[in-house]
């Protein structure tokens, strides 16, 4: 592990606090963590040959704590590749956050976000600022002595829950059945599987055998990973309406919103998109252009919690239903604080990361009454971390 502790004096930062400020950042420190997987993983993407197998997430978690002892956590992450960037754009930019009030969430955003803006305000620049941003939230929240969702304003203290790590294309068929019975039994709400696959005639079998599993009623949804053109999903699209799926997830290209738009007029299945964007503008395109009806943003990828409740205001003036992707420690929250009733995606990969664990009950993920976002570092998550950096005086 690498750990070092550099000293930046506040007014280097951050302009002189005014007397509305009440506290002040003294100290944030930066983390690289591997998770590794139990087992490689394939998608669409994977047997295209755009991707190789995922078989570890790289995590960039964000430590901040303030004069008055407040403190909150945040994390970001990059599958396959990135994470080492990510990482070293947070160590060039965490400086900015010294000296700040972390009351001042929007006003820190937007000096992160221009501190790299040669880099552009989109991809690797926001997915590197979402850790602050999100360590911001959790500490607010913290020191209201809240649960997140409670202090944004919730809606409800559940929200109801698909899963999809069952499903991938990397798992076979029958083991894909096993998983579906077993997600039931847990008390999932849904069961999402990927299609995607060269041949369309394999995934109408694996989706027809899992409707019939499932039975009647029962949510279902598949995610094609971007891979297929318009004429495809167009007729595929057409094929699968028998099954009654909730929605069809990134027939397309993440980028191609006239396409998603034509889909989204034409089929009867719901079109569900927008989790490889990474800015609030490139989702407002999306919105804007009546692409999906289920919105999936992704507030580590996007930058934080501060242009994700931007993406929530707009899909609510919209009419669009929420689903956000992957991050169910952070999204619950978000979720729960949305107007309409949402999708929450549950993965539980993330679960030796943290000392708490979630709780799902007829369906639905249950917001957790601890203050923040409600989860701390395990040991093992400490294990995982390869390098680390601190900067301020130490608390």
């Amino acid at each position: 592990m690498i750990e070092s502790n550099v000293y930046i004096d506040p007014k280097i930062a951050a302009l002189q606090p005014g007397e509305a400020t009440t506290d002040v950042i003294e100290w944030v420190k930066v983390s690289l963590t591997i998770l590794p997987l139990a087992a490689p993983i394939s998608d669409a993407k994977v047997l295209t040959g755009r991707q190789k197998p995922l078989t570890e997430i790289a995590f960039i978690f964000a430590e901040i704590r303030t004069r008055e002892g407040h403190e909150g956590i945040g994390f970001g992450y990059s599958k396959r590749a990135g994470g080492p960037g990510m990482y070293a754009h947070a160590k060039e930019i965490a400086p900015v956050l010294l000296g700040e009030d972390p009351n001042d969430i929007a006003k820190i955003f937007n000096k992160l976000l221009w501190a790299g803006a040669s880099m552009g305000r989109s991809g690797l620049t926001t997915q590197a600022i979402a850790p602050f941003d999100i360590a911001l939230w959790d500490l607010k929240a913290k020191r209201a002595k809240l649960p997140l969702a409670k202090l944004l304003g919730a809606h409800r203290d559940s929200v109801q829950c698909y899963n999809t790590s069952g499903g991938y294309l990397s798992t076979p068929l029958e083991h894909v059945l096993e998983n579906v019975d077993i997600s039931r039994e847990n008390g999932i709400g849904g069961i999402k599987i990927k299609v995607g696959q060269p041949d369309t005639s394999i995934d109408f079998k694996r989706v027809k055998a899992v409707r019939e599993r499932l039975g009647e009623g029962f949510p279902l949804m598949v995610d094609a990973n971007q891979q297929w053109d318009r004429i495809t999903a167009q007729r595929f699209g057409r094929r699968l309406e028998q099954f009654d799926l909730t929605w069809i997830e990134e027939p397309l290209d993440a980028y191609d919103i006239e396409g998603h738009a034509a889909l989204a007029a034409s089929l009867d299945t719901a079109i569900a998109t927008g989790e490889m964007l990474t800015s609030f503008g490139e989702h407002a395109q999306l919105l804007n252009g009546k692409a999906c009806d289920f919105i999936q943003p992704d507030a580590p990828r996007v930058g934080g919690i501060t242009p994700f409740l931007q993406i929530m205001q707009l899909a609510s003036f919209q009419g669009a239903n929420l689903a956000p992707h992957f991050a169910m420690e952070i999204h619950l929250h978000l979720a729960a604080a949305f107007a309409q009733e949402p999708w929450l995606e549950h993965f539980e990969w993330l679960e030796p990361m943290f000392n708490e664990r979630l709780v799902l009950k007829n369906g639905r993920m249950q917001v957790p009454n601890r203050p923040g976002l409600g989860f701390s570092l395990s040991d093992q998550a400490l294990a995982w971390t390869v390098a680390t950096e601190e900067f301020g005086k130490r608390p």
